[in-house]
């Protein structure tokens, strides 16, 4: 039985970039690092706070401020307000920039017990859907062309205890940094109180020529897009995520930085003694990932031949990886596709974790390298792995700082990935104590974690 809400949607707005962004209608070309987002569903996050106050306080003090400072913010992030085109090849996809564009946005109330809900423990994951806005679907013209819009935003009030942003947007527009860019400058002119001079936070770069394709990546990836476009088996358009969630729960786990330590050193030494080598530096990333591999892999690994390959997916930001320079606060894709593959014998043996950190480990010294390496096979490599295995993949990054999104009520006192319901992926953020540790987010049946927390914990204790 799917778990009772008592939301009540109090408003419904349009909120449109101030001034206008656009003199009249504008295109936005998408470059090669956007195009394999074609394939992706959206994104989903929520942010809670303490707010302990009344909805009509809400409503009358915060409410207006919050609109405001919103339509200052997507006057330089115009793209999330705009429409994202897909017409039949060879015609190009892109971003149509329009006046009269907006950004839908609906304030909501809950009853629901706001302390309970933004707890670590196990819960049903549809508890938290109700508080994700709706993001209408793309719909298509008589000539076939895709119109799609690429960002919603919902505000849900919990009565005197606190509240909850929850945000929704086409992966195709903004990656992980840019969307985080664009939540921090709103907090910021929230904070200013709509004064533009006197904000924390950089002004976007959207210029999409500092995207150099030498390898012809864009047709490449276009052409990919399309055969799965065109593909029978790719014919799940009913959006229909009811049935996958019926016997799923979600659950966060924090790992704390003294533990995080002792990994390291326990992977360090592993691997010296097997290398007989100069220590290797491995990150809380690497060293945080490893241990995850290895208990998710207990789980879907049951029963398969040892020699059969196990695979991890993870993104790199690629904005000073590139040979051209690409600015820190560039607003678009900038992600490189990375794969990590064990054998389950390696992956699962006595030291699987620290073989599992080298081996992501040393993707990430590939990057070094050349951040694009191998690009042209990134999409044709993974949806193979995913037709013919389960591979592990992740959303987010402690590098986000996600709690470092401050609207004036404190640091929030979570943050959630909904889409990893979904989607399978684990969530990684900072942990939101500010003490160094990670938050690990993860969606799984109710017997699978079950399982997953207790062998977990029992992992952890033997480092």
């Amino acid at each position: 039985m799917a778990p009772s809400h008592s939301l009540k949607v109090l408003e419904h707005f349009q909120i449109s970039p101030s001034p206008s962004s656009a003199a009249s209608t504008n295109s936005l070309a998408l470059s090669c690092l956007d195009i394999p987002w074609l394939l992706c569903d959206p994104s989903q996050r929520l942010f809670f706070y303490d707010f302990p106050h009344p909805t009509l306080h809400f409503m009358n003090n915060i409410l207006p401020s919050l609109k405001t400072s919103l339509s200052l913010t997507l006057h330089h992030f115009f793209p999330l307000a705009a429409t994202l085109i897909s017409p039949r090849l060879p015609h190009k996809p892109y971003i149509v920039v329009s006046e009269g564009d907006s950004v839908p946005f609906a304030v909501a109330e809950s009853k629901l017990d706001f302390n309970e809900l933004i707890g670590d423990h196990v819960k049903d994951v549809r508890e938290l859907h109700p508080f994700v806005p709706k993001l209408s679907a793309a719909r298509e013209t008589t000539y076939g062309t895709c119109l799609g819009p690429l960002l919603a935003l919902q505000i849900t009030v919990f009565p005197n205890s606190g509240l909850c942003i929850g945000i929704q947007f086409n992966h195709v527009a903004a990656d992980g940094v840019s969307i985080n860019h664009f939540m921090k400058f709103w907090a910021s002119v929230f904070r200013a109180g709509g004064d533009m001079s006197h904000l924390e936070t950089s002004l976007p770069s959207h210029d999409r020529t500092v995207i150099k394709d030498p390898c012809q990546l864009e047709s490449i990836y276009l052409k990919h897009v399309n055969d799965i476009w065109m593909s029978s088996s790719n014919q799940n358009l009913s959006s229909n995520d009811e049935p996958v969630l019926l016997d799923k729960v979600r659950a966060t786990f924090v790992i704390g930085q003294q533990c995080i330590q002792r990994l390291k050193d326990w992977v360090t030494s592993r691997c010296k003694d097997r290398n007989n080598q100069a220590q290797q530096h491995f990150s809380t990333f690497a060293v945080t990932c490893a241990i995850l591999w290895v208990n998710l892999g207990k789980l879907q690994q049951n029963g398969l031949d040892n020699d059969k390959m196990c695979y991890f997916y993870f993104l790199a930001n690629c904005r000073n990886r590139l040979e051209t320079n690409v600015p820190a606060n560039y607003f678009g894709n900038c992600l490189a596709i990375c794969q990590a593959a064990l054998k389950k014998r390696e992956l699962l043996g006595e030291n699987g974790v620290a073989i599992a950190a080298s081996a992501i480990g040393n993707k990430i010294k590939e990057l070094e390298k050349g951040a694009l390496l191998g690009a042209e096979n990134w999409l044709s490599t993974y949806t193979k792995v995913v037709k013919e295995d389960n591979p592990i993949t992740v959303a987010g990054s402690p590098k986000l700082r996600v709690y470092d999104t401050d609207f004036g009520w404190g640091r929030p006192k979570k943050s959630e990935v909904v889409h990893i319901d979904v989607s399978g992926s684990i969530s990684l953020s900072e942990s939101r104590d500010g003490g160094g540790g990670i938050e690990v987010g993860l969606a799984l049946t109710r017997t699978e974690m079950e399982v997953f927390a207790a062998v977990f914990e029992q992992h952890l204790k033997q480092f």
